[in-house]
């Protein structure tokens, strides 16, 4: 298969493909006779394997390390099982950041009349404040 039917198979863009192929996580197949690489069919299931777990709130260092199991004889279902609970702890954290964020956030806009003019409004002054004491030695 050429590089657009790959593309076209897995549902990504053929940028996708070769952004996979300089991070490693699909191998870049020979040229054939014409010029062409020719991608074996397995690269298609490789792609929606990255594509899922993406989905999923993998990294592609984290999906690296998935696909690595998958070529080492010794690696077990409970190795991917502490990668995949990690992931979970990894994303209740970033759900409370965000639930945070947006009590925050929610607070300033409660305090916010929403006219006037941005000399006297608290959601400019609350990220000036924070922005000052940034630039504070």
């Amino acid at each position: 298969m050429r590089i657009g039917q790959v593309a076209k198979s897995a549902g990504v863009h053929i940028e996708t493909i070769r952004f996979y192929e300089r991070k490693g996580l699909i191998a870049q197949p020979p040229r054939n006779n014409g010029g062409y690489r020719q991608y074996p069919q397995e690269a298609v299931a490789r792609i929606r394997f990255i594509k899922r777990a993406k989905d999923l709130g993998f990294s592609l260092t984290e999906i690296a390390e998935l696909l690595s199991f998958q070529a080492n004889p010794m690696a077990t279902c409970a190795d991917v099982k502490q990668r995949a609970e990690a992931k979970i702890l990894a994303i209740q954290e970033r759900v409370k950041d965000l639930q945070t964020m947006k009590h925050a956030l929610g607070k300033l806009v409660e305090s916010c009349s929403g006219s006037g003019s941005l000399d006297h409004c608290p959601i400019i002054d609350c990220f000036e404040i924070h922005k000052e004491k940034e630039e504070s030695p």
